[in-house]
């Protein structure tokens, strides 16, 4: 039988303690997993999320009136009264009628003339409509000249190929009692558009001026007057009204009408009567 070496119990004993030491490290490691696997793992950093940029307005919303050709036409002109002659020539008035170039209009007791309120308001309400997108084409082009004749006035919307027109008035009853704002269409109607069409933008801007805070005409129902003697609707072939925006010799309406703030307030209340007539099309 071999003798076994000198040094066996030494190395049995250095065995033993290498195999103790790596069971412990095994626990060790084990433990330190467990206590470990006991926590929840760290999560990454929050980050604050980047917000879309917000697409600019003028690539998502056009303006209210983009693409609409509106024909203003103020009433009268400045030279009117000093061109008599001219004035009194006989034009096509519609429905196998004829009718004077055009008449001098109305004025305050004050002498502030239905021309310059007209042009006036015209002038303003342009800007503002430009301003919303539409072209716009005024009938004539200052106030100091004379006509045009009615018969050119009610054709202009289809010869500027415009989506409509609408005439800008004030009245002149002898009543100075009379109050309120109205607006005249063609009737019977003579083509498609002067029904049901101009019948719309009436009312669109019959509410307009109603929101603006103006009186509508105790005179007319619904402050619709309805007439077939009136060149300027009668001659037209696109959607056609004609506003009488204010009574000129009601003293409280020709304050109003006298005052640039008034007028402003007609110009804005026209301008929304279009935007509404506009919003209802789309």
């Amino acid at each position: 039988m071999p003798v076994p070496p000198a040094d066996a119990p030494d190395h049995h004993r250095r065995t033993r303690l290498l195999t103790l030491g790596a069971a412990v490290v095994v626990v060790a490691a084990l433990a330190v997993g467990l206590v470990l696997g006991s926590r929840p793992l760290p999560r990454p950093a929050a980050q604050t999320p980047t917000a879309a940029p917000s697409p600019s307005v003028s690539m998502t919303e056009q303006p209210a009136l983009a693409g609409l050709h509106i024909v203003l036409d103020p009433g009268h002109n400045g030279g009117n009264a000093a061109a008599a002659a001219e004035m009194a020539q006989q034009v096509d008035a519609g429905r196998g009628s004829r009718k004077p170039c055009n008449t001098v209009g109305t004025s305050t007791a004050g002498g502030y003339p239905e021309h310059a309120f007209a042009w006036d308001v015209a002038q303003r309400a342009r800007g503002l409509l430009e301003a919303a997108g539409a072209a716009v084409t005024l009938t004539r082009d200052d106030d100091a000249g004379i006509g045009p004749c009615v018969d050119v006035r009610g054709r202009s919307a289809q010869e500027h190929d415009a989506d409509l027109l609408v005439s800008l008035h004030a009245d002149g009853s002898e009543n100075p009692d009379v109050a309120g704002y109205f607006a005249i269409v063609s009737d019977p109607p003579l083509n498609h558009t002067q029904g049901v069409p101009s019948r719309q933008l009436a009312t669109a801007l019959l509410d307009a001026l109603g929101r603006a805070g103006f009186r509508p005409s105790s005179s007319y129902p619904e402050a619709l007057s309805e007439r077939a003697d009136l060149a300027t609707l009668n001659l037209a072939e696109r959607p056609a009204v004609m506003l009488e925006l204010a009574e000129m010799r009601n003293p409280a309406e020709a304050a109003v009408a006298e005052s640039s703030d008034g007028r402003q307030r007609y110009a804005e209340a026209v301008v929304a009567g279009l935007e509404q007539w506009a919003a209802e099309r789309r």
